[in-house]
């Protein structure tokens, strides 16, 4: 028995034996070969250990050479890749948020492609600035005196709170103490921007004499105001209102800043997201205001900072600047996307994030009923339903709304979490939700070449 033992392991093929197999050899066209030679390194420790805990393994060349080939493929599509979105929540933090329009996925090709006048000008022909290029469409659609961009609000926040309030007091209210994504909380990043933390009222209610009896000439800095757009607190609350604030720190001659989060340029009050526009909160005359560009706004990841010229200045010679700055493809999005705001039917038509927020309960059961017809011509086993349901915005906005929605629901004889597993192993994953024992296929996020996938994915 023993010496069986160690015929099978000697019949183990040595890596370079392997190599030499025509169709490994073919597999370096395809994948690196340093790649390749540590997936037949796995493959082979993988044989060896089978054998050695007893467990049968034929050592068959052609057996290793498919596990090897299969090894190669699953690391290869371990890495960020596409998923459909069948949950209902449009701007999901785990998927990316925001989709970008066609018109900035173009913009990022020309510029990802191809050399670029990132900080060049043309006209000239000297060195530029990178923020020209999305400055005045910024401005032209905010409204406001100047802008500046860097790589996600919370860098946004940060650098504005260094350049203004670094080693001096900022008011915030207590109940405007959030936590963002990641456990990241809005004390730990005025914190490590330099600002001191000054706490008024409390978690339920704050007034205007609060932040008015706190103020001290020497040491307060600012105003914070948060908006709270990833969650409400009802019943016996008060909270100061921007223009009152703004007021306040005008008499006191102390700056406004409002950390808005999700930034929206279109009012969305017919379907239900009662959120303010950033044009309207520039009327009230803040000093410098920071919001989303991966949100409601539908661009890429982007912290924009909007405001009175005097502090943008101020925050573009910081030396934060340069490591939160954005880069080309970034640029690109952002502009193509604001771009779209000139017209906003327009926008609301080609933002897919804007496009699937205003779907309406009619367009999303045409949708449900086609995909339900065709899951049903494919798959006689399972039990196909339409099936009404709650959508969310997602993405730490509009936390209250809850938009009608519409699915096709799966029940099944086996426990509906292994379709939800085979789904969500599919290539490309496909992430769906349970609820009551049901699996739903969400339609409202779907896009236009999801559903195919979707029919396969259930092929009997």
């Amino acid at each position: 028995m023993e010496k069986n033992f160690d015929k099978k392991l000697r019949s183990i093929p040595q890596v370079n034996e392997i190599l030499l197999e025509k169709e490994v050899n073919e597999l370096e066209n395809v994948y690196p070969h340093t790649v390749v030679v540590s997936a037949i390194r796995v493959v082979l420790d993988n044989i060896r250990n089978d054998i050695l805990n007893g467990v049968s393994y034929k050592v068959d060349k052609k057996n290793i050479i498919n596990d090897i080939k299969n090894l190669l493929e699953n690391n290869k599509n371990k890495t960020l890749r596409k998923v459909i979105n069948a949950t209902g929540t449009t701007l999901h933090t785990n998927f990316g948020r925001a989709i970008l329009s066609k018109s900035a996925i173009d913009a990022i090709n020309l510029v990802a492609g191809n050399y670029a006048n990132v900080e060049y000008n043309i006209e000239k022909g000297e060195r530029g600035l990178r923020l020209e290029h999305i400055e005045k469409i910024i401005c032209d659609i905010t409204g406001a005196e100047s802008c500046m961009v860097v790589n996600n609000n919370a860098a946004a926040t940060m650098i504005t709170l260094s350049t203004i309030a670094k080693g001096r007091d900022v008011i915030i209210s207590r109940g405007e103490l959030i936590e963002i994504g990641g456990s990241f909380r809005i004390p730990e990043v005025m914190e490590e921007s330099g600002a001191k933390l000054y706490e008024v009222g409390t978690t339920n209610k704050t007034k205007i004499s609060d932040y008015k009896n706190a103020i001290n000439t020497e040491t307060t800095s600012a105003l914070l105001k948060v908006h709270t757009s990833n969650y409400r607190v009802l019943g016996f609350v008060e909270s100061v209102d921007l223009g009152d604030l703004v007021k306040l720190g005008k008499a006191n001659n102390i700056p406004v800043i409002y950390d808005l989060g999700s930034g929206l340029f279109v009012d969305l009050k017919d379907i239900g997201i009662d959120e303010p526009t950033i044009p309207e909160i520039i009327k009230e005359d803040v000093d410098v205001l920071m919001f989303s560009g991966d949100k409601l706004l539908g661009g890429p990841q982007a912290g924009i900072i909007v405001g009175k010229k005097i502090y943008i200045d101020k925050m573009k010679k910081n030396p934060l600047a340069r490591i939160l700055r954005v880069d080309k493809m970034t640029i690109a999005a952002l502009y193509a996307t604001l771009y779209e705001y000139y017209d906003i039917k327009k926008a609301k038509e080609n933002i897919p994030i804007l496009k699937m927020l205003n779907k309406s309960f009619d367009e999303l059961n045409n949708i449900a009923i086609k995909l339900c017809d065709e899951l049903k011509k494919v798959n006689n086993k399972l039990n196909f339903q339409i099936e009404a349901c709650d959508d969310q915005v997602g993405g730490g906005a509009a936390p209250l709304v809850i938009l009608k929605g519409c699915a096709v629901s799966v029940e099944t004889d086996y426990p509906i979490e292994d379709l939800e597993k085979k789904l969500r192993n599919n290539n490309p994953p496909i992430i769906t939700r349970i609820s009551k024992n049901k699996l739903l296929i969400d339609v409202r996020c779907l896009l236009d070449d999801d559903m195919k996938y979707i029919i396969d994915a259930f092929l009997d």
